[in-house]
C-alpha cells in the first residue's frame, strides 16, 4: 500500500512536470515568434513615454 502512494505521488509529479514543460515551450515558440513585433511596441512605448517626460 505503501509502495502504491509512492509510486502514484511520483507518476503525478512527472505528468505536472511535463505540463509545466510544455507550457514553457509554448511561450518560447511565441516569444521567438513575436519577438521582434514586441521589440518595436517597447520601443514605441518607451519614445512615447520620453515625449511626455515620464521614466527618461
Amino acid at each position: 500500500m505503501i509502495r502504491t502512494f509512492n509510486v502514484q505521488a511520483a507518476q503525478g509529479m512527472v505528468e505536472y512536470a511535463l505540463i509545466l514543460a510544455l507550457v514553457a515551450l509554448i511561450v518560447l515558440i511565441a516569444l521567438i515568434a513575436t519577438g521582434g513585433q514586441l521589440l518595436n511596441l517597447y520601443s514605441n512605448i518607451t519614445a512615447t513615454m520620453c515625449n511626455y517626460h515620464v521614466g527618461c
